[in-house]
């Protein structure tokens, strides 16, 4: 049984930091794309970030450019979500997802397996 398990989230004032995580188990990830998307009250899902397990390479949203990191460690199956500077607008409920895709990012409907979401909340 595949999960994926997101940890991290939390209230924190704008210019701070959080790290978030996705542990993942139930299959091997190798030839997969692992993927934070964040929805915000109100909004639709949207993509944030995502990296090629193997190799690393890395796609980020331009509204994250410069402040987030994306991370894996293959060890421990888990990815990493570096947010810094994080502004209100980026309160959101923030979920790791995988792909076994070629793209990358790839398309949102490419991710067949989805954590239950980690919510971060960004005061002013």
């Amino acid at each position: 049984q595949v999960q994926l398990v997101e940890s991290g989230g939390g209230l924190v004032q704008a210019g701070a930091s959080l790290r978030l995580s996705c542990t993942a188990s139930g299959r091997a990830f190798s030839n997969y794309v692992m993927g934070w998307f964040r929805q915000a009250p109100g909004k639709e899902r949207e993509f944030v970030v995502a990296i090629r397990w193997s190799g690393g390479s890395t796609y980020y949203a331009d509204s994250v450019k410069g402040r987030f990191t994306i991370s894996r460690d293959n060890a421990k199956n888990t990815v990493y979500l570096q947010m810094n500077s994080l502004k209100p607008e980026d309160t959101a409920v923030y979920y790791c997802a995988a792909a076994e895709t070629a793209w990358l990012p790839g398309p949102e409907k490419a991710y067949d397996y989805w954590g239950r979401g980690t919510q971060v909340t960004v005061s002013s």
